[in-house]
C-alpha cells in the first residue's frame, strides 16, 4: 500500500454509545483505577467522553492540565494532522512515566505512525468504529500491555521496523532489542545451557570478556539475572 494511503475515509460520525452498559462492565472488575486524560479537537465530543468515562467504574478522569500524569491519554479528532502529533509529542515530553495514547480519528498515514508510536501511541481506532464500548476496551487493553491497531497500520509498522533493522541497525552490528551482535551471541549460548567457560571457548573470548558482556546487558537493561537476560532477548527477537 502506498505511503500516502489513509487508514479510513473522512466522514462525519461522532463518538457514540454514551449509554451502553457493556462498556461499563468492561472496567467494573478493575482493582486499581485507570487514570485517563482526554484531548479532543471538538469540545462537545471531549465533554461527552469525559462525562462517560467518569461514570465508568475503574476509571478516573484527570483534568486537562494533568495529562502528563495519566495512565492513558485519549485523543479524539476528526482527522489526524501534524497538530495531533504535536499534541502527543508535548504530552510525551512532560510525562513522568512514559505516555500511552489511544487515538480515535481518521487519516493516519504511514509517515505519521512511527513518530506516533515513538511518542507512546498504543491503539488507533477509526472513527466509524469508535463507540464508547470500543474506546473503553482499548483503554483497558493499554493497561494490559496489549496493542490495538488496524491490520494496515500493523503492516506499516512491521515494514518500518524491518527497514530500520536492515538500513540502520545491521550496519552498526545492533539488533532491534538494542543488543550488540556479540551480546546476542552470548545470550544465545546461555539459552542453550552453556556456562561462562564454554561460551568463552565457543566464541574465542576470555571468560572475563564473557562476564563483562553479561554484566553490561544486565546493567544497561536493569535485568535481574542471566535467565532474565535470556528471556529479554527472546522476547525481543534477538535470539
Amino acid at each position: 500500500m502506498p505511503a500516502g494511503t489513509v487508514l479510513a475515509r473522512r466522514h462525519t460520525p461522532h463518538v457514540a454509545g454514551a449509554h451502553r452498559p457493556d462498556a461499563r462492565d468492561v472496567v467494573a472488575t478493575a482493582t486499581v483505577p485507570i487514570s485517563v486524560a482526554v484531548l479532543a479537537g471538538d469540545p462537545v465530543t471531549g465533554q461527552g467522553a469525559v462525562a462517560y468515562l467518569a461514570s465508568c467504574p475503574g476509571m478516573k478522569v484527570l483534568a486537562a492540565d494533568r495529562q502528563e500524569e495519566a495512565d492513558v491519554v485519549l485523543i479524539l479528532v476528526s482527522w489526524v494532522t501534524e497538530e495531533t502529533l504535536e499534541w502527543m509529542q508535548q504530552v510525551a515530553d512532560r510525562a513522568r512515566h512514559g505516555a500511552r495514547f489511544v487515538l480515535v480519528g481518521d487519516g493516519v498515514r504511514e509517515q505519521h505512525l512511527l513518530r506516533a508510536v515513538t511518542c507512546g501511541l498504543v491503539s488507533v481506532i477509526p472513527r466509524q468504529e469508535a463507540d464508547f464500548e470500543r474506546i473503553v476496551h482499548a483503554i483497558r487493553a493499554v493497561c494490559d500491555d496489549r496493542l490495538e491497531m488496524p491490520d494496515v497500520a500493523l503492516g506499516w509498522l512491521v515494514r518500518q521496523v524491518r527497514a530500520i533493522q536492515r538500513d540502520v541497525l545491521e550496519p552498526m552490528g545492533v539488533t532491534t532489542a538494542g543488543l550488540q551482535d556479540r551480546e546476542a551471541d552470548v545470550l544465545r549460548l546461555l539459552a542453550e545451557g552453556l556456562g561462562t567457560a564454554e561460551i568463552a571457548v565457543k566464541l574465542c573470548y576470555s571468560e572475563r570478556t564473557v562476564k563483562n558482556i553479561i554484566h553490561g546487558v544486565l546493567t544497561r537493561w536493569q535485568l535481574r539475572n542471566r535467565a532474565h537476560a535470556v528471556a529479554f532477548a527472546m522476547r525481543h527477537g534477538a535470539i
